[in-house]
């Protein structure tokens, strides 16, 4: 059986959206304190023992966040054509730092973006 290490680091941003043609009160704009927590998985270890670097991580993570960070993210891509729901913005952060992250020994396993202390959406990949 082979090596599994799944290493976890918590981020965070700010940031305010409309949820189009929905029949509610988050059809105007709200904002929120989102709480990214990014999941990797390591196959290997390096020659310090570690599968990647918490460090690594967190930079990675925060960039992408930095994208959304005190916006308005109908304004950005792709959110100006796709809702920005939980959801969608779980499944962006998801593919925007597996791009950065993703290597032969490690990979973005979930994306687990809190919209509030309660409520939260865990996204992955098969």
């Amino acid at each position: 059986m082979s090596a599994r290490y799944t290493l976890k680091v918590i981020t965070e941003f700010a940031s305010a959206h409309t949820l189009r043609d929905y029949p509610g009160a988050c059809s105007r704009m709200h904002g929120h304190n989102w709480k990214v927590e990014l999941e990797a998985v390591a196959t290997k270890l390096d020659e310090v023992g570690m599968g990647v670097d918490f460090k690594q991580m967190k930079t990675i993570a925060r960039e992408v966040g930095d994208r959304l960070d005190h916006h308005y993210l109908n304004e950005i891509e792709p959110f100006t054509e796709i809702n920005p729901t939980a959801e969608n913005i779980a499944a962006y952060l998801y593919r925007e730092i597996s791009k950065q992250l993703n290597s032969e020994t490690i990979t973005v396993s979930a994306v687990t973006l809190w919209e509030t202390e309660r409520a939260c959406v865990r996204y992955s990949e098969e």
